[in-house]
């Protein structure tokens, strides 16, 4: 299992570029600390992405963004389209993933695809990335979010999902004859800004129904009610949704659902997706800290009342460390976590406080097993 403990360089070298003759002198290349952020946009077929995507590449908005369009096509190697938008205009080229789909590809297609694309246009401000409608955001997040090779030019901005309100019910309540979670319900989870599209085709009963169940399956997203996928981009790009700024830091405090099981039916215990929060005024042992979330990550150990396991899809947390001055953030997607320390708390009152989306959770179990971390 592999994991990211990013530790922040605050001395940004300068890169030598190695020259094709040895006899010519090196020339030094002042390195780009400007990282360019991606942003991965999901949804159902039909959801509202492409409109979104034409309405980003069409709009004038002054921002060099990339878009990568990733749709099955025909054959193993499919030739995809790759649209810039610059000021309004669209310039396209060609672009080769080799399986026609980022996901299900080896690991190197998209890095190589994204690298290959900044060698040939230069650097974007933005990179969109399209997910086919089927696809699980989890395995695409990870790959922008841990790789190494990656880690100099790109990193994860957040993911986006959308949503059509008319069919978007009966999708997240599709049955799967495996049991497994459905792929919208997956996309739902993992997004960290929702776009509840097509909100003109339906009564205000039913977008209220729609809410109301992404809200149960995810508390902790941003809900946005658009017509045609037509968004202030303000609200899409820069969402930072990976960071251990100040920004998640208060994000967590104020947007966070009641610290209860976010499910209406709480008492029950659920099979179903949803949110679980609680907070816990002590401070935690590190190295306790690191086995609980391997335990619970990786081994998925911890079980609720019923013994079924705790899977969990998402996480954050802002926690007070034992000798630590500072605020610790950690993040997680299915099996991968990072910590980072942040911003110190000062004369705050130091809190642990943590977000869990996931299934079979139980918000008693967590709590408890959590308490046994602290001093």
């Amino acid at each position: 299992h592999s994991k990211k403990m990013a530790e922040a360089d605050p001395m940004q070298p300068e890169l030598i570029k190695a020259s094709d003759s040895d006899d010519e002198c090196p020339e030094l290349v002042p390195v780009s600390t400007k990282k360019i952020p991606v942003t991965i946009i999901t949804g159902f077929l039909g959801a509202g992405k492409t409109t979104l995507l034409n309405y980003i590449l069409t709009e004038q908005h002054k921002k060099r963004i990339a878009v990568i369009l990733n749709e099955f096509g025909e054959g193993s190697a499919v030739e995809k389209s790759l649209a810039v938008g610059q000021e309004g205009e669209l310039y396209e080229e060609w672009l080769e993933l080799r399986n026609g789909c980022l996901c299900c590809s080896v690991k190197d297609t998209g890095v190589k695809a994204i690298e290959n694309l900044m060698q040939k246009k230069g650097k974007f401000d933005y990179i969109l990335l399209e997910t086919t409608g089927l696809a699980d955001p989890g395995p695409i997040a990870s790959i922008f979010w841990l790789d190494d090779e990656l880690g100099s030019d790109i990193y994860l901005d957040g993911i986006v999902t959308v949503i059509d309100c008319k069919y978007g019910l009966k999708q997240l309540e599709e049955k799967k004859s495996s049991g497994a979670v459905n792929e919208a319900t997956r996309q739902v989870a993992l997004a960290d800004l929702i776009l509840v599209n097509k909100i003109d085709l339906v009564s205000s009963a039913q977008l209220e129904a729609i809410k109301s169940k992404i809200r149960s399956i995810n508390g902790l997203s941003q809900l946005v009610e658009t017509v045609r996928s037509k968004i202030d981009l303000e609200l899409i790009l820069d969402l930072h949704a990976y960071d251990t700024s100040e920004r998640v830091v208060t994000d967590l405090v104020s947007h966070l659902p009641p610290t209860s099981q976010s499910h209406p039916h709480s008492h029950h215990l659920d099979e179903a997706v949803c949110t679980v929060t609680f907070e816990l005024h002590s401070d935690v042992v590190e190295d306790r800290l690191e086995d609980w979330l391997q335990d619970l990550l990786w081994e998925k150990s911890l079980c609720d009342r019923t013994g079924r396991a705790m899977h969990i899809m998402r996480m954050k947390g802002v926690l007070s460390m034992a000798s630590e001055l500072r605020r610790v953030i950690v993040q997680g997607v299915y099996e991968l976590f990072e910590k980072e320390r942040s911003t110190e708390w000062g004369d705050e009152q130091r809190i642990n406080r943590l977000v869990f989306i996931g299934y079979n959770l139980d918000k008693d179990v967590l709590a408890e097993s959590f308490k046994k971390l602290c001093i």
